[in-house]
């Protein structure tokens, strides 16, 4: 077993330390291994394109490389226990396919880069990936908005009736919320364009491999130059995606606590529908909110494997550890995760049923006690006073606010959402996705040409 390990110097190999250090890579692994692949393809054509790899076997490795990648996306690729991770498989399939130049692949990198760039590639495409249900779900919040932008329901701070809001208020905030994420995401993306190949264990390789060659074939702006720092952003560039991803889901966390708040029968704002809701096993009445409730945990259960992925990489000195191991697990978990809370959301936002009589009950003469006072202020009495007046009327029973005396129709206020700006960043935001998508998928296509 221990010759078809990548290291091996043919020594025997304890099962025990095997399985313990092995860990659960051949399950992992194989979200890898189809960007492990056009990593290695993009490999192959560089050895040959400085002289290090005949042309003919980087021709024959690129076409099996392609095979397996379509094998490894399709499901049907495995990673024998035996095989340790997707690297030893993925070679180790080369040779069966190809024979010799399978065992030339490895020239010029270690499992170090390898891997680096292979996490690279995944995150990339999952930055895309999010990003494209991020802005789907921000449309489904815009259009929420609109539809509802005049419809009336208390506004609340410290969970107290505060001042008037509509439901097109609350749901333009959530979307507005999504946009910022959008422009961060523009930033993430900027700390994974660096190609780290060439690094190979931290230290770089005395040949002359060309970095710069194979970025541009992959699609990166530029090569991550110090050898070192490849290694040591081992853990940084994950734990800044997943820092993304727990800031998305920070926001929706509170959008789901509103639903869960505004659905009870106490507050009776909202109606789910029954597909989004399971019964009690001995209550008959209930309509428990399940999928709302789970959604809330996901975003709970993201920052804790965030903060897995900080420990795992935190403590540690420079260059490369065998603890970046189990950075791969909480990473691919934590990403697919957020992507499927994006899913299950975008369907949510649309199938909301509003109450609107009962919120409108909900918004007496209490919540127009700021706006009083703003009128009274406009006709010449000082703010405090105006405040103070107000106060006196509350206090013994003479409250009688004008209700429609004052709108807020300045940008983003009850009267003038802005949702025409906001659906421009929106398209913006997409089209940049799109762009950046199809621009490495030409690239994909390139390095899988014959």
């Amino acid at each position: 077993m221990a010759d078809s390990m990548l290291w091996s110097k043919g020594l025997p190999l304890d099962a025990a330390i095997h399985r313990f250090t092995v860990g659960d890579d051949p399950t992992v692994d194989l979200a890898l291994v189809p960007h492990d692949a056009l990593g290695s393809a993009a490999h192959a054509r560089m050895l040959a394109h400085v002289g290090l790899l005949p042309a003919a076997d980087m021709r024959a490795l690129v076409a099996a490389l392609r095979a397996l990648h379509d094998e490894a996306r399709a499901g049907s690729f495995t990673i024998r226990p035996e095989q340790e991770d997707g690297h030893t498989a993925l070679e180790a399939a080369l040779v069966e396919r190809v024979g010799e130049p399978g065992r030339r692949i490895h020239l010029g990198r270690s499992r170090n880069d390898q891997v680096q760039l292979a996490l690279r590639l995944m995150l990339r495409e999952q930055v895309l990936v999010l990003g494209a249900r991020a802005a789907e779900l921000a449309g489904a919040f815009l259009d929420f908005a609109q539809a509802h932008a005049a419809v009336p329901m208390p506004g609340y701070t410290h969970l107290r009736r505060a001042m008037p809001s509509t439901f097109g208020l609350w749901g333009a905030a959530f979307a507005e919320g999504l946009l910022e994420e959008l422009e961060a995401l523009r930033g993430l993306w900027a700390r994974l364009d660096r190609c780290p190949l060439g690094a190979a264990a931290g230290f770089g390789v005395p040949l002359p491999i060309d970095r710069e060659y194979v970025a541009t074939l992959l699609g990166f702006s530029r090569v991550q130059r110090s050898p070192i720092d490849v290694q040591n952003s081992r853990g940084r560039n994950e734990t800044a995606a997943l820092a993304w991803a727990c800031s998305v889901a920070g926001g929706l966390e509170k959008w789901l606590w509103d639903v869960a708040l505004f659905s009870t029968d106490e507050f009776g704002f909202l109606s789910l529908p029954d597909a989004y809701t399971t019964g009690s096993s001995i209550m008959p009445q209930k309509k428990n909110p399940d999928v709302v409730e789970l959604a809330r945990a996901r975003c709970r259960e993201l920052r804790g494997l965030a903060r897995q992925v900080e420990e795992v990489a935190g403590g540690l000195p420079s260059s490369y550890h065998r603890d970046f191991q189990l950075l791969k697990r909480p990473t691919l978990a934590g990403l697919g995760s957020l992507r499927e809370l994006l899913e299950v959301l975008t369907r949510l936002v649309p199938a909301l049923q509003l109450r609107a009589e009962a919120a409108a009950r909900a918004c007496d003469d209490t919540l127009y006690a700021a706006h009083h006072a703003y009128v009274l202020a406009g006709r010449g009495l000082p703010f405090r006073d105006a405040y103070r007046e107000v106060a006196r009327q509350l206090g013994d029973g003479t409250f009688r606010p004008d209700r429609a005396a004052l709108t807020a129709t300045h940008l983003g206020g009850a009267g003038n959402l802005g949702l025409e700006q906001a659906r421009a960043e929106l398209s913006a935001a997409r089209a940049w996705l799109t762009d950046t998508h199809r621009a490495l998928g030409a690239c994909a296509e390139r390095v899988w040409q014959p």
